[in-house]
Formats: C-alpha cells, structure tokens, sequence
C-alpha cells in the first residue's frame, strides 16, 4: 500500500513539474512578441447576408516590428475579382466598431486576390487620443465639424470594408451605404477580426 502511495506521489510530482513547465513556457514565449500571424474572417455581415455572400472569403495577416514601425502584410482570398476595398483599424469588429481609421486600399485581382503592404503603428501602443474638442474641416457632408474628447482608445481590430455598396450587392451581400471609404459612401463590411475577443484584438499582441 506505501509503495502504492509512494508511487502516485511521484508521478504526481512529476505532472506537476511538467504542467510548471509549460506554463512558465507558455508566459516566456507570450511575454513579448514582435511578429504576429493571423486569420480575418467572414465579418458578421457577411455571415448574416446568407451563404452566398463571400463564402470563401479569408485574409492571413502578418505584422513585423521594426522598431519604431510595424510593417503590415495582409492577402486576402476568396473575394470578388477586380474589386475595391477599403481596410480600417478599429476598436471592436462588429457594429458600433467604435475608434476607426482608415489605414488604405486593397483590390483584387481577376482571382479574387487582394494582396497590400502598410507601415504605421500596428502594436499594444496603437490608440486615438483627443485630450479636448478642437474645429474639424468639413471636407465631406457627412463631416463632423468637430470632434469629441476623449481619454487614450485602443484599437487592435481589422476592417475590411466594401468600397461601394454596388459592388457588395454583386457579391450577394446587403447594399447598405457605410462611412468606412475615403469620401464616406462605402458598402457593408466584409471581412473583420472578429475571430477575437472584443477586448483583445491580434494587434495587442505584438509589443515592438
């Protein structure tokens, strides 16, 4: 019976030292990352448009610090060919999407391939602060001749807008006009991160 107990404290010991292990492996490696990969998915509106609409969509995401800089890589699949698109780094991946900007353009090709490259802030540290309300030109209508204050937002979501609600309309997606392009008259969202918690989008993982 002792050499029963005596056994099952061992390899008790033993998993004990392992799962140890693994956790102070698993906090090594998460500690500080300065390249992360990952996945943008079907956006919540493409999903509830119905099966037809971007079926096969998909992007891989690479970013890389340099430093002082992140550098970018995205390629998305499955989209509708020779079609533009508008991408946004924003707070959280479904509507309201809170804090966004627009980050740039990306257009597929014959294939439905859209590839783009983009240097900026793209870490724990990417945020939008207005320490107070200050004038805002007035380029578009829909303009807001102002903004509104407002404590350091992080965004760590991805976006991807379609440039025109025509052209997600062709895709078999809904047609409703969204402010995510560079005159505010693009189509609904297309791909998204959603595939991450709210709180914690695949941009706060990366520490440069």
């Amino acid at each position: 019976m002792k050499q029963h107990i005596k056994r099952a404290a061992i390899i008790l010991g033993v998993a004990g030292m392992i799962v140890a292990g693994v956790g102070a492996t698993a906090m090594a490696t998460g500690a500080k990352h300065t390249r992360i990969h990952f996945q943008m998915v079907r956006s919540a509106a493409s999903e509830a448009a119905g099966d037809n609409c971007l079926p096969k969509a998909k992007a891989e995401v690479t970013v890389q610090s340099k430093g002082s800089v992140e550098v970018m890589t995205i390629i998305a699949s499955g989209l509708p060919k020779n079609t533009d698109f508008d991408l946004f780094v924003i707070q959280v991946p479904n509507a309201p999407f809170g804090m966004s900007w627009y980050q740039g353009d990306l257009n597929s090709n014959k294939w439905g391939v859209a590839t783009g490259t983009f240097v900026g802030r793209f870490s724990i540290e990417t945020f939008s602060v207005a320490p107070g309300t200050a004038p805002a030109p007035v380029v578009h209508p829909s303009d807001a001749s102002s903004n509104p204050a407002t404590a350091p937002v992080h965004q760590y979501h991805l976006g991807l807008w379609f440039n025109s609600p025509a052209d997600a309309v062709a895709a078999h997606c809904t047609g409703s006009t969204t402010p995510f392009n560079g005159d505010h008259t693009a189509g609904v969202q297309a791909l998204s991160t959603k595939n991450f918690p709210n709180d914690h989008g695949p941009l706060r993982d990366l520490q440069p």
